[in-house]
């Protein structure tokens, strides 16, 4: 006996399960998925270049475990240090800015 199956996108099952663009149960889940591809890009780079977390750390100024923890988004890293781990790392790093269709008041 099958089962009728519905297909449905990811962004209805988001909506559904997650919440809402907007909400800040959303806007949280959006940000942890980032912090995790920049985490990989960076232990992706190091790998390219053939150095340990050791030697990046070394590199860049801070432990091996602050190198960890960016690999695996366990840390919010200042920007400072992301930027200077990218740029031991020989690598050129683009962010996008997105402006939201929402009005900005001067205090």
């Amino acid at each position: 006996m099958a089962k009728n199956l519905k297909t449905v996108s990811l962004d209805s099952m988001l909506d559904k399960h997650i919440g809402k663009n907007g909400t800040a149960k959303r806007d949280e889940f959006e940000n942890e998925l980032r912090l995790d591809l920049l985490g990989e890009a960076i232990k992706q780079a190091r790998l390219k270049r053939n150095l340990t977390q050791e030697e990046l750390g070394q590199l860049v100024g801070v432990q091996k475990a602050q190198i960890s923890k960016l690999e695996n988004s366990l840390t919010d890293a200042r920007f400072e240090t992301i930027i200077k781990v990218f740029k031991a790392l020989n690598a050129k790093i683009n962010f996008n800015v997105e402006l939201l269709n929402q009005k900005v008041k001067l205090a």
